[in-house]
């Protein structure tokens, strides 16, 4: 998982006459950096699922948006039968990959990353997801007069068990991807969908639509770091009102423990032709 960061963007406005400038440096206090293990396994359909990779590095700088890796580290997933995939250093990077990977619907994995004397460990089942079976688009005039294109795409929801799904999109037109989460409290057993609508969606591109099964704790931590992505006041200097606490443990030293999260999940995707 990338840092997450915070971004200042200084506004320098151009004036016809002449002006001092003055620079305010702000002293911050650092903090000492932390882990970040993204280990996110995600079995695409279709795939033998076999290549996988978790990220591991460090939160930086408050100025910076240079990503620290974690280097040296030793990362394995255990599997219910005591097999252990191994995830070795691409060197200098963060990515820690592994070509052996066996995914297996229901089955339990144990995660366990071995950094500077500490153990970090978490446990999380694979989860199914449901094919994308549809795609539909229609346009829509906004309050301000402008046509927007909203795309939603349908699944069906297993009805003899309690759902949650992550679902992502990928617009050309955007640097990061999109992210949003449902349950289906409401809609057991029915057909879902997810609804993409922005302003900077437009005929002749391609958007990458996808949904993955997950548990329901990281249903909920991925629901508050979207809520928090998405409450931005203004301020730049706002921050979360807590630390977003994944899954993932210290079992050497409690009170260090890392961010990020170990989750499993088969994911549907299709692309998307926007007309």
């Amino acid at each position: 998982m990338k840092n997450l960061s915070i971004y200042i963007l200084l506004f320098v406005t151009s004036l016809f006459t002449i002006s001092c400038e003055e620079v305010v440096d702000v002293n911050l206090n650092n903090s000492e950096p932390k882990l970040v293990i993204e280990a996110v396994i995600k079995w695409q359909k279709g795939t033998t699922g076999e290549n996988q990779t978790i990220k591991l590095s460090l939160t930086n700088d408050f100025y910076t948006n240079d990503v620290l890796p974690a280097n040296d580290a030793v990362v394995t997933i255990t599997n219910s039968a005591n097999v252990v995939f191994n995830f070795v250093q691409v060197p200098n990077t963060e990515d820690y990959a592994c070509d052996n990977f066996q995914p297996v619907i229901g089955e339990t994995y144990h995660l366990e990353v071995l950094y500077e004397g500490e153990l970090y460990t978490a446990t999380d089942v694979l989860y199914a997801t449901p094919d994308i079976i549809n795609v539909e688009q229609e346009t829509v005039t906004g309050f301000g007069g402008d046509d927007q294109i909203q795309v939603k795409y349908f699944y069906q929801d297993n009805g003899a068990e309690e759902n949650y799904y992550l679902l992502q999109v990928k617009n050309p037109n955007k640097q990061i991807p999109e992210f949003g989460v449902i349950s289906d409290e409401f809609f057991q057993g029915n057909v879902m969908f997810g609804f993409y609508g922005s302003t900077e969606t437009e005929p002749g591109i391609t958007l990458d639509l996808s949904v993955q099964g997950v548990s329901k704790g990281y249903y909920n931590y991925m629901n508050k770091l979207i809520t928090i992505a998405g409450s931005g006041s203004g301020n730049p200097f706002a921050t979360p009102p807590a630390t977003v606490r994944g899954n993932i443990s210290n079992t050497t030293n409690n009170p260090n423990y890392p961010l990020g999260y170990f989750a499993l999940g088969e994911v549907s995707t299709v692309e998307y032709l926007v007309q």
